[in-house]
């Protein structure tokens, strides 16, 4: 618009000028001078005009580029946002997967320690049992509490058979023999026993057995026998609740 104002001016100053000099020159002069004037606004309105038609094309561009750029923006943001959903969810899934293994390898162990030796107590002693071996006796134990003695005591002979250096050795002979005992086998009973003894003389059903073994003997009728059993107790296990006992029933005895 500045430019329009100016290129106005300019023509009514020449005007003017012309108007002023019309005196001075004659009609062929004035005429040239204004088709001068003419071509010069005729000029200067053309440059203006491309300037103007420049200046909206540029004006154009520029607003094509920022719409592209704005565009790009919008697309890469879209892109990072897909990625931050895919990192998310790879996150989740290696979560998932370490959980998976951590079950696993829970689930794992646990069956290994099915087959895995583990230390058991019974009857005063601590020793490493295999899950068969702890298994087999404590079913053959359950035969023998519910009072099926001949069961318990075919249990406990394939028990002793299958598991002969066992920790539950000890204590499978002296239910064994505590079986045979209830069925009146008494002879297999006191080998049962005195095998026990022998085998560890220090363990806690020991003194038991001492006093089973008198009992065998007092049920075949020998009295003697299981007199010489029952000191013998008192003597080796003075401590014990058997050697009580064995001293009510030496008192019965004389």
């Amino acid at each position: 618009m500045k430019i329009f104002r100016t290129l106005a001016a300019l023509v009514l100053l020449c005007l003017a000028a012309v108007s002023a000099s019309a005196g001075l020159f004659d009609d062929e002069e004035a005429r040239r001078a204004i088709l001068d004037l003419r071509q010069r606004v005729d000029a200067v309105r053309l440059a203006t005009e491309q300037g103007a038609s420049r200046a909206s094309e540029d004006g154009a561009s520029l607003r094509r580029s920022l719409l592209d750029l704005q565009n790009q923006i919008e697309t890469l943001r879209a892109e990072m946002a897909k990625l931050r959903g895919l990192n998310e969810q790879l996150a989740r899934d290696v979560a998932d997967v370490q959980r998976q293994q951590k079950d696993i390898s829970q689930g794992v162990n646990e069956r290994l320690r099915q087959f895995e030796p583990a230390k058991v107590a019974i009857d005063g002693r601590e020793f490493m049992a295999e899950p068969a071996e702890k298994r087999d006796f404590e079913a053959a134990l359950a035969v023998f509490r519910k009072g099926d003695f001949p069961a318990a005591q075919a249990a406990f002979v394939d028990f002793l058979k299958r598991y002969s250096k066992s920790g539950y050795a000890s204590s499978a002979l002296f239910w064994l023999g505590n079986a045979q005992y209830a069925t009146r086998d008494y002879k297999e009973a006191m080998i049962n026993f005195r095998s026990l003894i022998g085998r560890e003389p220090d363990h806690l059903r020991a003194p038991e057995a001492v006093l089973s073994i008198a009992n065998c003997q007092l049920e075949l009728k020998d009295a003697r026998s299981a007199r010489k059993t029952l000191e013998d107790l008192i003597k080796a296990y003075p401590q014990s609740e058997a050697a009580v006992a064995a001293k009510e029933r030496l008192a019965r005895l004389k």
